[in-house]
This record gives structure tokens, sequence and C-alpha cells, in this order.
């Protein structure tokens, strides 16, 4: 039986958490395949280097247990007609090259977008994991990314029923849907006993921007609150940022110490109107390089709660139980807010407004909320579904 030829692409930080377990179980199944009857999986991985940074790279690849790519395609930052431009040249050459029968691609970063429309162009059949995802949002680009790429596909592997509802309600038909669950939680899953080995106290002392001096490390789970902000529509508008870090400094480190993972664009934009000497010597405030997947989990784990503006962690913090606050508008994974089961709130990011939510959940027990399927096997059911073809 003839191996089907599938060529998966990441482009992204946030795409190499959900190809880990894809790899994964494309190898778990070909060792099984002939055994039951099952068509095995050439399988070729392509990293667009959209946010490149080779450190990044090698650190997520290889705490992850992901294999070097087979190709970089090396296309860097710029504006988003840049980064899809190049994408598509390059990636037009190795389709060409390599003659896949599907193209899968995950998320909604610029690489996604790019690779589904350069593969149906050259006539290749188009996955999508992470289908269905919708926040309505049209000056979100990640909106436009998932919407296209959806409108493409072939096939549409989403994470729960409101994905299935948003497709359907867009007209797309029932057999090209496909329900398998979200491939994030396979990934905390499988690292989760990784995470919980590893102590806040290294975390902190390994990463920390400005100095500890006697100030402690050692937190005990439950004891601190982690931060993370990186979006445009909270740090690049100074009449924004300005009061949500005197909110961070004058009222919520005040309660908690705060963790605060510091996103590059956002230490620049904290530089650029006059905050970082406000933030920087606060005491009750500890900056942190942006971290590894595992760290990063291990926070989550230990948090009392987690304010953030990162689509993934809304969905982590409901397998991890960790009471959220979403310091967005709006958000294209309804399933984790509070109203659907989840234990997310959205704040977006009016200072009013978070400081209400944080009374309500700062003392809400630890809570976890499972969708189905979303059980760790996702990768299998997608690779099963790849097999039938």
């Amino acid at each position: 039986m003839n191996a089907l030829r599938v060529m998966s692409v990441v482009g992204a930080r946030p795409n190499f958490m959900k190809i880990g377990p894809f790899v994964r179980a494309i190898e778990v199944h070909n060792e099984r395949a002939s055994s039951r009857g099952r068509r095995p999986l050439e399988h070729y991985l392509v990293h667009t280097g959209q946010h490149y940074d080779r450190q990044m790279s090698k650190s997520f690849f290889g705490s992850l247990d992901i294999p070097e790519p087979d190709v970089n395609l090396s296309v860097g930052s710029g504006t988003h007609a840049e980064q899809v431009g190049r994408t598509m040249i390059a990636f037009e050459k190795v389709v060409s090259d390599w003659q896949p029968d599907w193209v899968v691609v995950v998320g909604d970063v610029n690489a996604t977008c790019a690779c589904s429309i350069t593969a149906k162009k050259e006539h290749v059949n188009v996955a999508h994991i992470e289908a269905g995802l919708r926040s309505f949002d049209l000056t979100m680009p990640e909106e436009i990314n998932r919407m296209v790429t959806d409108r493409l596909s072939d096939l549409l592997f989403t994470p729960d029923e409101i994905a299935d509802q948003n497709l359907r309600d867009e007209g797309v038909p029932e057999s090209r849907i496909k329900r398998v669950g979200n491939i994030m939680i396979d990934t905390l899953e499988q690292n989760l006993p990784a995470a919980k080995g590893i102590r806040i106290e290294n975390i902190l002392q390994g990463n920390l921007i400005t100095p500890v001096g006697d100030r402690p490390t050692d937190f005990e789970d439950g004891e601190f609150v982690v931060l993370t902000l990186h979006r445009p529509s909270n740090v690049d508008d100074p009449d924004v940022l300005i009061p949500l870090v005197r909110f961070l400094v004058d009222e919520l480190a005040g309660s908690f110490p705060l963790v605060w993972t510091l996103h590059p664009r956002t230490r620049k934009q904290l530089e650029r109107f006059g905050l970082w000497d406000t933030v920087a010597p606060c005491d009750r405030i500890w900056l942190v390089e942006p971290l590894g997947y595992l760290e990063m989990l291990r926070l989550n784990l230990g948090a009392r709660l987690l304010l953030t503006d990162s689509g993934g962690l809304q969905e982590e913090c409901c397998i991890t139980g960790t009471p959220c606050i979403t310091l967005r508008e709006n958000t294209e994974r309804p399933i984790t807010l509070r109203e659907n089961g989840g234990v997310c709130s959205l704040a977006g990011n009016d200072v009013g407004r978070i400081e209400m939510i944080l009374s309500e959940q700062v003392g809400l027990p630890r809570r976890q909320s499972r969708p189905p399927l979303w059980d760790g096997d996702t990768s299998q059911r997608i690779v099963e579904e790849l097999s039938k073809l």
C-alpha cells in the first residue's frame, strides 16, 4: 500500500506546541499500519521561520521532542503582506519539489494562511488543525487567517462543538468537518509530569530580567499571580497601557506577588512610553524573560490566578484549573469562558472591569473544565482520519 504523503507546516512559536503530538502520532501509526491494514503516512515537516529565532526554535523543538524540520524557509519578520508573500514564494517551490498528497496547517498565524493558499493553487489537498475558531473581529489579522484557511481546506479538524457550528453557519459541508478535540491538550498531557518536576524558584532565578536582590523566589503554589501581555490592542496605545501598568503596580502587585513574563513587544512599548522605570523597580513584580513551554506550564500550574491575552493559555487554564482573566474584548475560544463551562472571564483592558472580575475570581478554587475530546488523543484521531484517505 503506497504511503500518503503528508506535509505539515509550522511558522511561529504557537505552532510548535501543536505539531509535536501530530508527528509522534504519525510515528505510532506507521509502526502499526501494516498489521492493521492501514495506509502509512510519509511525513515532511516545513518550518517557515515566520518568527524565526535559532535559539528559541532549538529550545522549543528540543524540549517538546519535535524532530528537526526537513526544511526551513527562513521567512523572517516583516509586515503581514511581506510575510505572506515571502512564505508563498518559498513554499511553492517546496510543494512543487516534494509533491505531497496533503498539506496540514495549524492554528492561525500568517504561515497558516499563506501555505493553505499556495497548496490549493498547486492543487494539493489542505487539512486545517484548529478549524472553526472565530472571534468575529476582523481587526485581528489572525481572524482573517482563520477564515481564509477554513474556506480553502478540504478537511477541517475542529476542537469543540462551537467551532463545528461556526463552520456550519458559513456553509461548510458536514462531511468536511471532523471534530477531533484540542491538539494543545495532547502537548499539555504529554509534558505535565516534566513540568510538575520544575521548581518555581529555578524558573525565576534563571530568567529574571531585573535583579532579585533579597526578594523571595521560592514561592509555593497558590502564592503568586502570573501575567502575560503582548497583543497590540493592549500594549501599543499609551492610553491603554499606562492605566494597565498603574493598576498592576499600585493594586494587583500590592495584593499578590506578580510574575510577569515579558514579551519583547511589551518591553519595547514600556520603554517607549516611559513606563519601564515604573515597572522595573517595583519589588512586588518579578519580570522574567519569555519562557519555554515547560516553564510556562509550571507557572500556570502554580498560579493562584492568571491574567493573559493569549488564546493558548486560556485553553490550558481549563485543564490546569487555574482561574483566568482574559485581557481581551473577544475570544476565538469561547468554550474556555465561564458561561460555557470554562474557567476564563473576558475583561478587555478596562481597569475597572478587570478589578471587578479580579475580586470575583481571586478567591475561587481551582476547577478543571475539560470539554469533550480534550483528552490528549486528538493527534491520534487526526492521523486516523488522514490514513482513511
